[in-house]
């Protein structure tokens, strides 16, 4: 939030998924970037922090990374000019020095290699033909000129300017590991000159995430890290004698999140004394105010119960009393919501709220909507798994009379992710159409600490599994689901999670995998630079762990997948490659297992396009009804150009 401005990406998937930059002022909201530029980072495949501001100079102007040659332009005066122009590279996560009219980012270059460098095998053969270098870099705003401040790690994100301008830190970390195994915290000097001295480490580890590093108003970092196993807030204070560190929050709670993105925000400060922030505990998140003079954290009463990207500002208003702040909160009642307020000091646990924009109008009244119900069980390793159970909701569809439900159950991605309660239309798109939804935070999952995500450690593809597996038969047990129509579906690592369930247990009767992982092997020889090693920690080292890398890979043991099973893929996915599906589509296909497919030539990893994401959820209905027998068969009909084969 600037000003009285607000400026925010919005993701258009009836414009093919292109990314807006929109600002909103005094209720009315207006379209910064015309098509057909799209602000949209490709850093680590999976992007974040694709703009920046800059509001020194007479109106606001916006730098922006434009997606399809991954260069950053600047809009200013409703006219667009183009920074840089380096074909080999991406940018994400700027900063505006308005001392010295330059960007500070992190830029990741692709080059090519000889052929004699590089490898020849199969699949890997194109990625492996790319050196790709990650650094922080300047940008000269006149002239384009790049010039790298930062070098010598695999990964970087975070480069944050202080106020004064005269500090600079940011985020480092090595393969093997991914931002929430643990990275560093690095802070250096900046000089009247732009070079950067007096570089060290302050905070962060091999073995210690750390997470959203801020300056406040008074110009002292804070961050989040894990130090204790939970992601706590901590202050950074520098000292003639020795620096000292403040940690503000503890107990079983968690502040950040895993750093899929950049510019990822749960917390924001209100003044000098006060952060607004949001945690989870035992899969409740909260809204707080934090004082950081008493370290008193209070609640907010909201009518949401999710959080993020959380900014904030104080008021330009005569009102001192009154501060600004947003963010995107959703609930099991609402869409998320893009939501300004104002916080009251003499009422600090109470907000006055304006809604922005909602991500969904849907005109239904609540009888349709169902809403998550938290199941806590054990697996059977005594363990304690939580997941979320959304019951068949339509006041116009009666299931079987005292039969309980067919049940989906939902295999989130990562595998270090999290699913979430908020309203999604996806989740409501089943439950409206007689399905109950069984969403499981396995092993392995975020919000937990650290102790519950390092439990998948080198058993992805066995506890994940399992956990799923557990959660299907507690809800049976609890009359919850009906056996013979039990369903799993999951996208990404959850595919894994899904194919790996229908080879090796025998609890599911059908599945769809959307972009899943079928070999292992294959994902370690040809993934991208971000995840190369991720596989390391869940499975093994690669290829030494290679034996167990194949007993887990379902396209080694299609003799023991019997179910039905329909995939989608996007062509131009560079995380998960088409090639994983196509594997095991040919596979069973030949075995003689009903089975489908769902190529789509110009989608990548995670379906942006309107008519994609619509088609496909179609189409797995229909793939459904006509394994169970839920409509005659001559009533059903798929779209678009899919692959079947023993239907």
């Amino acid at each position: 939030m600037y000003k009285r401005q607000l400026y925010y990406v919005e993701r258009r998937p009836q414009e093919k998924g292109r990314c807006v930059i929109v600002r909103s002022e005094d209720g009315i909201s207006l379209d910064v970037l015309p098509a057909p530029y799209s602000a949209r980072s490709r850093v680590h495949e999976y992007g974040g922090g694709c703009y920046c501001l800059d509001e020194t100079r007479d109106g606001d102007r916006i730098f922006f990374v434009n997606d399809s040659d991954q260069d950053i332009y600047l809009i200013e005066q409703q006219r667009i000019r183009r920074i840089t122009d380096e074909p080999q590279s991406r940018f994400a996560d700027f900063v505006y020095d308005r001392d010295r009219n330059r960007l500070l980012a992190v830029r990741e270059v692709h080059a090519r290699r000889s052929r004699s460098d590089a490898r020849t095998d199969k699949l890997a053969d194109d990625l492996a033909d790319e050196q790709i270098d990650n650094t922080i870099v300047s940008i000269d705003v006149e002239i384009g000129k790049v010039r790298v401040i930062a070098e010598g790690y695999d990964f970087y994100a975070s480069p944050r300017l202080n106020h004064a301008n005269d500090q600079l830190c940011w985020q480092a970390w090595k393969h093997p590991n991914m931002p929430w195994d643990g990275n560093e915290l690095w802070l250096c000097d900046i000089d009247t000159d732009g070079s950067i001295t007096n570089q060290r480490h302050i905070a962060g580890s091999d073995e210690i995430s750390v997470f959203q590093p801020s300056w406040s108003p008074d110009d002292v970092l804070h961050y989040i890290a894990d130090d204790d196993g939970w992601w706590h807030l901590y202050r950074y204070e520098l000292s003639s004698d020795k620096d000292k560190v403040i940690q503000f929050t503890s107990g079983e709670k968690e502040f950040g999140l895993p750093q899929w993105v950049f510019a990822q925000s749960h917390y924001a400060f209100i003044d000098d004394t006060r952060i607004i922030c949001s945690y989870q505990a035992q899969g409740v998140t909260e809204l707080a105010l934090l004082s950081m003079t008493d370290k008193n954290l209070t609640a907010i009463n909201t009518e949401w119960t999710s959080f993020d990207s959380i900014a904030a500002s104080a008021s330009s208003q005569a009102d001192s009393r009154r501060h600004n702040t947003c963010f995107i909160a959703a609930s099991g009642s609402r869409f998320p919501q893009l939501v300004c307020a104002r916080i009251h000091d003499d009422r600090g646990d109470q907000l006055e709220t304006e809604i922005i924009k909602s991500s969904c109008e849907m005109p239904l009244n609540d009888d349709y909507y169902s809403s998550a119900r938290t199941l806590c069980f054990s697996n059977r390793h005594q363990q304690t798994v939580y997941a979320s159970y959304y019951p068949p909701t339509n006041p116009e569809i009666t299931g079987e009379e005292d039969m309980p439900p067919p049940m989906i159950v939902i295999c989130h991605g990562g595998p270090t992710g999290q699913s979430s309660t908020a309203l999604d239309p996806k989740k409501q798109f089943w439950t409206s159409r007689g399905f109950a939804l069984l969403d499981v935070n396995y092993s392995g999952s975020t919000g937990y600490g650290r102790r519950y995500r390092q439990r998948l450690d080198k058993r992805w593809g066995k506890l994940d599994v399992e956990d799923c597996c557990d959660a299907a038969l507690h809800a049976v047990a609890e009359g919850l689901a009906d056996k013979d129509k039990l369903i799993i579906r999951g996208s990404s690592a959850g595919g894994l999670t899904v194919l790996a369930a229908l080879t090796f247990e025998d609890v599911f009767s059908a599945g769809a995998s959307y972009y899943g992982i079928s070999d292992l092997s294959s994902l370690a020889d040809d993934t991208h630079k971000f995840e190369k090693h991720y596989t390391d920690r869940l499975v093994g080292p690669y290829p030494e762990s290679e034996a167990t890398y194949r007993e887990r890979s379902p396209i080694h043991h299609t003799e023991l997948m019997n179910c039905p099973v329909i995939f989608f893929q996007g062509n131009a996915d560079t995380v998960v490659p088409k090639a994983q599906a196509r594997m095991m589509y040919d596979a069973l296909s030949r075995k003689g297992v009903p089975v489908a497919a769902q190529f789509y030539e110009s989608e990548q990893h995670g379906f942006r396009q309107a008519e994609t994401i619509k088609q496909s959820l179609e189409n797995e209905l229909r793939f459904y009804q006509l394994i169970f027998k839920l409509r005659p068969r001559q009533e059903i009909s798929f779209i678009g150009e899919i692959e079947t084969d023993n239907l």
